[in-house]
């Protein structure tokens, strides 16, 4: 199938922002990028900012639409936690570019399309939070500052962006779960492997959510 201009001109953004940030993008690099005029590039953007919520808000929504589906019907905090970090790390290896992007750029944005990424966010990262403070409840999660704990997991699981490359010793599903299991002991819960069928279900909502070409062993 043929990539649009409107596509190209995403891709574009979405590599330039990644690697030179918002601020450091000009026109004339997505321009070039994109293999437009300028002139014919605001026909497919807008302005930049534009362009920049657009790829951010729809991260966000993949996210939260991903969750949604990987995590429908588990009501076990543990099996439900496992899940979301597994996907949380295997869409950051995925699209490192786009998630990039919403992880650096917010500070870049006017206040008004700040208040409506940080919207998304906040409701993303309170999947976390009410996942984390359901196993405290529970007793199978241990930890005393809930919110700090959340925070660093999840920093550390986005790293995942800076770093990963198909081409190194570990498969997608070996990176998902190794980070699952790493979660699980830093807020003192269950030891034991994470399921191999639920990295298996957790590439199958990443190939669908984000449409791309996700193979177990990739």
């Amino acid at each position: 199938m043929a990539v649009t201009s409107a596509e190209r001109v995403r891709a574009a953004a979405v590599k330039l922002f990644a690697a030179k940030g918002f601020h450091g993008t000009g026109i004339r690099d997505l321009a070039q990028e994109a293999e437009l005029s300028s002139a014919t590039l605001y026909h497919y953007m807008g302005t930049k900012e534009d362009l920049l919520v657009e790829i951010m808000t729809t991260a966000l929504r993949r996210l939260l639409d991903a969750a949604g589906k990987a995590t429908a019907g588990t009501a076990d905090p543990v099996a439900r936690l496992r899940t979301l970090v597994t996907l949380h790390v295997l869409a950051h290896a995925v699209q490192p570019g786009e998630t990039r992007v919403v992880d650096n750029e917010v500070d870049a944005l006017s206040a008004s399309a700040r208040a409506r990424v940080v919207a998304l966010r906040d409701e993303y990262e309170g999947l976390w939070a009410r996942i984390i403070e359901d196993g405290v409840a529970h007793g199978v999660f241990h930890t005393d500052r809930p919110a700090v704990t959340r925070l660093a997991l999840l920093e550390m699981c986005s790293g995942v962006a800076r770093w990963y490359s198909p081409h190194g010793p570990l498969r997608l599903e070996e990176l998902s779960t190794h980070y699952a299991e790493l979660t699980l002991r830093a807020l003192g819960g269950p030891a034991g492997t994470v399921r191999a069928d639920e990295a298996r279900h957790c590439l199958e909502v990443v190939a669908q959510v984000w449409d791309v070409p996700v193979q177990p062993g990739n």
